[in-house]
């Protein structure tokens, strides 16, 4: 059922502690942590606690929450200190478009220039 944890799901495992992760932060209704294959200096996902398999069916169901987490990503990268240069904030969504965990998130990306077009 939407909204509710899955247990296959890597990230509701992360949200329920079953697997570690190196949070950086946690609200009410997200948790961000450090990606274990970084991109760039900085690579923090932000994830609902919701389960939904993307950012599309998790902002129709949930749009209060799909704000929560881009105001986690704003947050983070005030606190990463990436906010001078500019960082991205990646909703992949899909396998096509490189989505391998099917569980609503945002990557956090900078520290380092970003080129235009992006993969």
């Amino acid at each position: 059922m939407a909204g509710e944890p899955q247990a296959d799901c890597l990230f509701c495992k992360i949200v329920t502690g079953d697997v570690p992760a190196t949070v950086v932060r946690e609200t009410e209704t997200t948790v961000a942590f450090r990606d274990i294959n970084p991109q760039a200096p900085t690579h923090v996902l932000v994830i609902p606690k919701v389960h939904y398999p993307d950012a599309a069916s998790l902002s129709a169901a949930e749009p209060a929450v799909a704000a929560d987490i881009l105001r986690e990503a704003g947050q983070i990268a005030l606190d990463e200190k990436i906010t001078e240069h500019g960082y991205r904030i990646v909703f992949n969504t899909g396998a096509g478009a490189g989505q391998t965990v099917f569980h609503a998130h945002a990557h956090v990306i900078g520290g380092r220039g970003l080129q235009w077009p992006p993969g």
